[in-house]
């Protein structure tokens, strides 16, 4: 049997919430600070691919031989990669793994090995598909799967999974090396490239944006500030507020990087711009930029349509497709996640 192509399987989605829910028919997992990961296996090939369809396999060279010893010659996994250090995930060091030079992978790959952690399976060791059957019947299988294939300490994980609320709710409060709970529904079957039965409750209010354009500083020919969009229901891009917190070591090489990638329209729906009592002619110019960088940033509050002050820079997520940056991540965040709990 010859496995689907990985477009066959676009990954789950969450959608945004603010409280657990709760009910017999919900699981709870931790959400892992990671690449989120599609394992592929049909005999010798195997491919490990983004949220949105990238390619991973060539930086996570550890992971496609460990993948390769396995018992198990078809699978599809789905879950995080992380690099553990210290004991707790480091995004950091992902981000240094998407490097050109295979060389320099490999060395990593050896110093600071990534770890899979698998929270469902698509397709069993059979070639069967399993994204028809329900969670709580993918779950048996991936335990299965598991014991059959996964060895203790090593790197390959099942990420753990529990029906209990309040157990849910300790690992929220864990904080570090989690970015929150994951809720998924156990009745529904797999929800390929859709929010239905999944939702995120993150430690903190962040959003993934496009940067549509920048603005240099009043006084030098530096950035000063990246402009954010999310696109909306019509697909065009909307400016939706701006994230100034970049370091002076930073704005030199910043700046060169977006300098090569001005062009216009940038924004394609609501645009920055637009007089007001406290604009000033330096404050209504901006660089237009390709829809190419994705960026997450934390906020407070989203009204009117845009953040309501400057949002924290986080980190840049080159993994994330610019399209599947929407306004729906932020529709829902109306409190404080956990607030009433």
């Amino acid at each position: 049997m010859t496995l689907p192509l990985a477009k066959t399987y676009a990954p789950m989605e969450a959608l945004p919430a603010s409280e657990l829910p709760s009910g017999r028919n919900w699981q709870y997992e931790p959400k892992w600070d990671g690449f989120r990961c599609l394992a592929f296996r049909d005999s010798a090939k195997i491919d490990l691919e983004s949220k949105s369809g990238k390619p991973l396999t060539r930086y996570f060279p550890e992971l496609v031989d460990t993948l390769a010893a396995l018992k198990a010659k078809k699978f599809v996994l789905d879950g995080e990669i992380v690099i553990p250090v210290d004991g707790n995930p480091s995004f950091d060091h992902l981000l240094m793994r998407i490097h050109p030079a295979a060389s320099r992978v490999l060395k990593l790959s050896k110093e600071t090995p990534s770890v899979f952690i698998v929270f469902d399976l698509l397709v069993d060791d059979a070639g069967k598909s399993l994204i028809k059957a329900t969670l709580q019947e993918r779950r048996t299988a991936l335990e299965k799967f598991a014991r059959k294939n996964f060895k203790k300490d090593g790197l390959l994980r099942l990420s753990p999974a529990t029906s209990d609320l309040s157990m849910a709710r300790k690992w929220f409060h864990m904080g570090v090396g989690l970015d929150g709970i994951v809720a998924k529904r156990t009745d529904l079957p797999y929800q390929s490239g859709n929010r239905e039965g999944m939702q995120k409750i993150k430690t903190q209010r962040t959003a993934d944006c496009v940067v549509g354009g920048f603005r240099y500083l009043e006084k030098a020919k530096q950035v000063g500030s990246l402009l954010l969009g999310l696109y909306d229901q019509a697909g065009l891009l909307d400016h939706v507020g701006f994230c100034s917190s970049i370091s002076n070591e930073e704005r030199p090489a910043l700046t060169k990087k977006l300098q090569k990638l001005i062009k216009p329209p940038g924004f394609t729906g609501r645009a920055p711009g637009g007089p007001s009592r406290w604009s000033t002619k330096h404050s209504l110019e901006w660089e237009p930029l390709a829809t190419k960088l994705v960026v997450e940033v934390q906020f407070d509050h989203f009204t009117g349509g845009r953040f309501r002050h400057g949002t924290k820079f986080l980190r840049w997520r080159p993994e994330k497709s610019p399209r599947a940056c929407t306004m729906d991540q932020v529709q829902r965040e109306h409190r404080a996640a956990m607030g009433l709990l």
